[in-house]
């Protein structure tokens, strides 16, 4: 009967230990709780070296939760040994012990962390390891100003998955001042991230100090203008923009983030992304200029010129470049340099033939592995984006690939190293909510739920060739960020999501669990005055097939909480409670909201719906939309709902040099006499309107005959909305062919590169 009792005592305790959740983030490797409680109290002290920053660290934190001032000791009178184990004789402690033995990449940030009755222990391979424990400790201390905080009794193990858990930051569109670059050093180290990419240098903005040339800070740091709005409006100030950091300052944040345990990487772009540099110093461009630091978003076409001079001058950039930043890579972009002026550069074309090369791609090839044998007899790599695999990648190269992931898969099949940074998942300049209540973005839709459910090891590799995927990292560009409060609402709280990716214990579908452990971080937020989006409370929709129509689905944190209206006006605490799909079956307007407890908790979302024929129809594609731009997939294009074309986010699909090639099955014959299509064009984005529309239709889905073809004349002459009427028409089947612009021409931004074709919403009347 005793033992009866014990085993019921048991479970109960079990049961209990379950029930409690903690709200770390990122999610550790092994967590086990116990009944009890650690009282963090005045008494406290911290047991470690008093010159460890990681002890000042500690102290500092907890004050500033707290209010609590705990000392820092190593005083040998106040404390006695007893095995492992450290007692404060009349207190408790916080105290670290190293495993003993050295970490390696395998194990490095490896800690454990135990919560008991007299005192707090994180056991670690190293000093990062120990600065992630106090990391995970800090978020089991609410910022409370008390005399005594409870902390569980607990038993954490844990240490991260990747090597590379990165985050980038743009500061040549918009420069950042230090003290702010330094903060978000400090966010990153809030969720064990451990490099930041940092862009110094672009066509609109060289932002760091090299004392051998000068008149890159004096002339290449400011530009005389700036873009103002999206670039589709093509609006311009007249305003004196710029700025960059000294070597001083340099030394100073690499020296704040190395604390932190962070690695800075720093990236001096090439050969491309170069105004700025061959503003100050034209003579190494191809046609000798004059230029000024561009004004303009997107891509432009004077770049370096491969020429020894050039290569004079790069070299001695970079041996600046690496006295400064202590880290193993050296990022050299490499991404979306025109050949324009290389093929009509008879520099560039003497080089080709001399050093026997195939074509301008081969030259940039050329160009990437001669930086590389210089950066190498530096003692240290290069990586770049994976344009550098044009022409042949050099031999100990590492890729970041942001095109999607087939950069990554390459170069890993190869034997190279990868960072993965897709655009679909990892870049923080695309929206994060619904569109319309956003401040204007590069364009895309990448919420939190995405971000969270990345996996940086794509399933086309072998366990083999995944050992060469270093990590992941998301991307942080400001043509449109100008602010830091700007910064951190598109870093916030995306990179709670991407820092458990990246440590390992990332579970998409377990994504609910995710949700609330990062609302509660909200609180964290709220207490350090960092601006963050609440898009996650936002009402968010989903669009289904449904009998004549549509069904609009909704969702938030809690969707009982959702409340619409059908008519087009606002919703309060009074309008419907959604409870299933709204089926919609004519043309109106939904609005939607989150409320709790009768006040409306997020921005209103509004969705019009143009019902034809075609809406919610079966659609099939001979060629899928890119990754980057395809949510929703076929079904976007009859989903009822019309993009929106100064903020192309979730409703367009983006082709990338290839055709949209779509076919629509009305379920029955239909009298058709009107036909719609909308396409999209921002050349900075390398998004072009198609060639030509065409459009054929049948009766039996295997005989089509041709309705029309949309010339491209007519397709700009309409911008993009492209309206067909003819006569009436008995058929079920509609076949629309939108071709791909294909490569782009020279003298446009993105030439050589593919074509972004944008399309939406097919309508048939």
């Amino acid at each position: 009967m005793k033992y009866k009792i014990l085993t019921l005592l048991l479970l109960f305790s079990v049961i209990c230990v379950a029930q409690q959740t903690l709200n770390i983030i990122p999610k550790p490797n092994s967590v086990e709780i116990k009944n009890g409680h650690f009282v963090l109290n005045k008494e406290t002290v911290i047991l470690a070296d008093e010159n460890s920053f990681e002890a000042k660290f500690l102290q500092k934190e907890i004050k500033n939760r707290t209010g609590l001032q705990l000392k820092i000791s190593l005083n040998s009178n106040s404390i006695s040994k007893i095995g492992f184990y450290y007692l404060l004789l009349p207190g408790v402690i916080i105290k670290t012990d190293s495993l003993g033995n050295r970490s390696t990449n395998r194990n490095k940030g490896q800690y454990f962390l135990r919560v008991e009755k007299n005192d707090i222990t994180i056991a670690q391979a190293d000093n990062v390891g120990d600065f992630y424990g106090i990391q995970t400790l800090l978020q089991l201390i609410p910022f409370e100003k008390k005399s005594e905080i409870k902390i569980p009794y607990l038993s954490i193990s844990d240490q991260p998955k990747f090597q590379w858990r990165g985050m980038h930051l743009d500061v040549s569109r918009h420069f950042f001042p230090k003290e702010f670059i330094k903060k978000y050093i400090d966010y990153l180290a809030m969720y064990k991230m451990n490099t930041f990419h940092w862009h110094l240098t672009d066509d609109q903005g060289w932002r760091i100090e090299i004392k051998k040339y000068p008149k890159l800070t004096e002339v290449g740091a400011w530009r005389n203008g700036s873009m103002v709005g999206h670039y589709t409006d093509q609006t311009f100030d007249n305003i004196r923009y710029g700025g960059f950091y000294t070597q001083e300052e340099i030394k100073e944040i690499v020296a704040y983030a190395k604390e932190r345990h962070i690695t800075i990487v720093p990236e001096i772009e090439m050969p491309g992304h170069a105004l700025a540099a061959l503003a100050s110093y034209p003579e190494f461009s191809c046609t000798g200029g004059p230029f000024e630091v561009g004004k303009t978003w997107g891509v432009l076409e004077d770049v370096f010129c491969p020429k020894d001079e050039t290569f004079t001058f790069l070299e001695n950039i970079l041996t600046e470049v690496i006295s400064l930043f202590p880290s193993e890579y050296i990022h050299i972009g490499g991404d979306e340099s025109p050949k324009v002026r290389w093929k009509s550069c008879p520099h560039c074309q003497k080089r080709i033939k001399e050093e026997h090369l195939k074509d301008e791609h081969e030259l940039q090839s050329y160009f990437i592995q001669r930086i590389e044998k210089f950066v190498n007899s530096k003692g240290r790599k290069i990586i770049g984006w994976d344009e550098i695999l044009e022409g042949g990648l050099a031999p100990n190269a590492a890729v970041m690939s942001w095109r999607g992931t087939e950069g990554g898969i390459a170069a890993a099949k190869q034997k190279h190293f990868v960072v993965m940074s897709p655009g679909s998942h990892c870049y923080f300049d695309h929206y994060q909510g619904e569109p319309k209540n956003e401040p204007i973005a590069f364009g895309g839709y990448t919420n939190v739920e995405k971000v969270y459910s990345f996996n940086p090891i794509p399933k086309e590799l072998s366990a083999e060739e995944s050992n060469y995927i270093l990590g992941a990292q998301a991307n942080l560009w400001t043509e449109y960020i100008n602010t830091p409060e700007h910064v951190e609402y598109m870093l916030f709280p995306r990179i709670a999501a991407l820092s458990e990716v990246v440590w390992g214990t990332s579970n998409p579908k377990e994504y609910k669990e995710f949700e609330k452990r990062l609302i509660s971080h909200f609180e964290i937020y709220d207490k350090k005055g960092i601006n963050y989006s609440k898009a996650i409370f936002e009402v968010t929709s989903k669009v289904q097939p449904a009998e004549n129509g549509v069904a609009f689905e909704l969702k938030s944190a809690n969707p009982n909480g959702i409340k619409y209206t059908t008519d087009g006006s606002e919703p309060n605490s009074n309008s419907f409670s959604y409870e299933k799909p709204i089926l919609v079956t004519k043309n109106q307007t939904i609005k939607a909201a989150y409320f709790e407890n009768g006040k409306a908790k997020s921005a209103t979302i509004e969705q019009p719906f143009f019902i034809t024929k075609s809406t919610g129809k079966k659609i099939e594609f001979v060629h899928q939309p890119h990754e980057n731009y395809g949510i929703g997939g076929s079904f976007t294009l009859v989903d009822g709902m019309k993009g929106n074309t100064s903020k192309f986010g979730r409703d367009w699909l983006g082709f990338w040099g290839k055709d949209m090639n779509a076919t629509i099955d009305l379920g029955k014959t239909e009298m058709i006499s009107k036909i719609s299509i909308n396409t999209l064009s921002s050349k900075g984005s390398w998004i072009y309107y198609p060639k030509s529309i065409g459009i054929s239709v049948s009766k039996d889905g295997e005989n089509y005959y041709a309705i029309t073809i949309v010339s491209s004349k007519e397709i700009k002459e309409s911008k993009g909305k492209i309206v067909i009427e003819f006569d009436k028409q008995n058929v079920q089947f509609i076949k629309v062919i939108a071709e791909n612009n294909g490569i782009i021409a020279d003298g446009k931004p993105g030439a050589g590169s593919n074509s972004w074709l944008f399309v939406d919403e097919i309508g048939v009347e």
